[in-house]
């Protein structure tokens, strides 16, 4: 019993997380997100199933600025990588997604009027 209620406390730090930890001290140190706008692994309904994202930023008045999807470093980003983080942006409706493997990082804004998005060089800074 004790040790399910410890266990609940502690995320385990798996290569994946190690990634998102270091993306969630990215966006606060870095490039100045509140901490208070942070989301990290929630649900999302995507058409009849359940998926779970890694990171949202949200603007100030609730709408969301960023979404990252945190891959293992072993994980090479590719196209398939890039198609799961726009099938989450169609319910989350984003404007900027970045996805990182912890060694390559992407960014993008999202072109929703052309259905697709640009490649940025950088992720733009906390305004």
């Amino acid at each position: 019993m004790i040790f399910d209620i410890i266990r609940k406390k502690f995320v385990v730090l798996t290569p994946e997380e190690w990634v998102r930890q270091h993306a969630i001290h990215f966006l606060i140190s870095e490039k100045k997100y509140p901490a208070a706008h942070i989301n990290v692994e929630k649900q999302l309904q995507l058409n009849d199933t359940v998926k779970r994202y890694d990171i949202v930023v949200f603007n100030k008045d609730g709408t969301i600025k960023i979404i990252v999807e945190c891959k293992a470093p072993s994980i090479k980003t590719n196209q398939q990588t890039f198609d799961q983080i726009a099938r989450y942006n169609l319910v989350l409706k984003s404007e900027t997604l970045m996805v990182s493997n912890g060694l390559e990082h992407f960014f993008c804004k999202m072109d929703f009027a052309n259905k697709k998005y640009l490649f940025l060089k950088d992720l733009p800074s906390y305004q």
